[in-house]
């Protein structure tokens, strides 16, 4: 049976589509947002593959219904988190660079993700707007110590109210500072290193503690 003109065409736009995302370097893209944003990118390289999965560890995949990433850059940790996700789950990044959220929507194909340009101190309200409530997991890799003043506490804050009881803050850094920012915020602190990393990177794992009676 010939093809009709319209499947014909939008074949034709799937491919070229297709062709677009593979076209884009993310490391390329990656290397453009650290020198545009050098502040708000925490390394010139992304993530190790080791970082990635000890990071991600104690992530409990079945009970994750809304994940929220800051700062996803090219989606290092994007694509792993949604390979892990559950079908029902969602994956909300939160990026204040918009070429990063673009590049995401280009790349990558996936109604489970909802790539926002924002900033992270706004979490509360982002995940309202989109009816998705509290989350079960953030992820950041934000560098916490170099944030102008008070936006550190700000985002710290913000995302200990968004995180469900029994949920976690997922926190890799370069510099053991951003503890002060958390400690405040979660009832227990998990803490990790990874040499595999450049740099290497210490761990956090922020958790909030379900309410006891």
């Amino acid at each position: 049976m010939p093809t009709s003109p319209a499947r014909a065409l939008k074949g034709d736009r799937t491919i070229a589509r297709a062709a677009g995302k593979r076209s884009v370097n993310p490391r390329w893209a990656f290397l453009r947002g650290f020198l545009k944003h050098p502040v708000m990118v925490g390394s010139i390289i992304p993530s190790s593959r080791i970082l990635i999965e000890k990071m991600l560890g104690p992530v409990d995949w079945h009970a994750t219904r809304v994940f929220v990433e800051y700062g996803p850059g090219v989606g290092t940790f994007t694509r792993p988190i949604l390979e892990k996700m559950g079908p029902d789950a969602k994956l909300v990044t939160i990026d204040t660079n918009p070429e990063f959220t673009a590049f995401l929507k280009e790349s990558i194909d996936d109604d489970r993700l909802v790539a926002v340009t924002g900033s992270a101190a706004d979490v509360e309200k982002i995940l309202a707007d989109r009816g998705l409530g509290q989350a079960d997991y953030v992820l950041s890799g934000l560098p916490f110590s170099t944030l102008p003043p008070g936006v550190g506490d700000q985002i710290a804050e913000a995302t200990s109210k968004v995180i469900r009881p029994g949920g976690a803050f997922l926190v890799y850094q370069f510099s053991p500072k951003v503890l002060d920012f958390i400690k405040p915020w979660f009832e227990r602190i998990d803490r990790g290193f990874e040499w595999i990393n450049v740099p290497p990177a210490t761990l956090f794992w922020g958790w909030r503690e379900p309410k006891q009676g």
